[in-house]
């Protein structure tokens, strides 16, 4: 992980590349990991920094301190934070239409509705999963298009 390799005690100096960094669940970060990274920010050869968090106030790793994401606070004060909004019903049943036609599945309306509302109820990854399996369903059953017993059948 980011916080082991780069961030461990030993006396080999650190460097970043030009580019752009990207860490995932920042929160798991201690604050030698967080020094290191403001010291790379003021770098002339400093990389663009993407950082993704779902914490609210959190314990910085290693310290009794809380802050927001988890993230000290003199370098939160140096980013900019985009905030996210959960996919509406329409987007969900868009993105699953665009993914059916990527997957080359042949998906009813109704079918699709239903698979829409399964990703709203539990998550969008898991409805994406649904629609191979449920093309699965279908072609056993002889089927060239998924109904919604196909969606049914897989999802239990």
């Amino acid at each position: 992980n980011f916080a082991h390799n780069i961030c461990n005690n030993t006396h080999e100096p650190r460097r970043i590349i030009p580019g752009v960094l990207f860490i995932d669940e920042v929160h798991m970060l201690d604050m030698e990991c967080f020094s290191f990274l403001n010291r790379a920010l003021e770098s002339d050869m400093a990389p663009v920094l993407v950082i993704a968090t779902n914490r609210g106030i959190a314990k910085i790793r290693g310290t009794e301190y809380k802050s927001p994401h988890g993230i000290p606070l003199d370098l939160l004060d140096r980013l900019m934070i985009i905030s996210t909004e959960p996919y509406t019903h329409d987007e969900v049943r868009k993105i699953l239409s665009v993914r059916c036609e990527e997957e080359d599945v042949e998906m009813a309306d109704d079918a699709l509705e239903l698979l829409a509302r399964i990703g709203m109820e539990t998550s969008l990854r898991y409805s994406i999963h649904m629609i191979i399996t449920s093309s699965l369903a279908a072609e056993k059953r002889k089927s060239a298009q998924v109904e919604i017993e196909d969606i049914k059948r897989v999802y239990k």
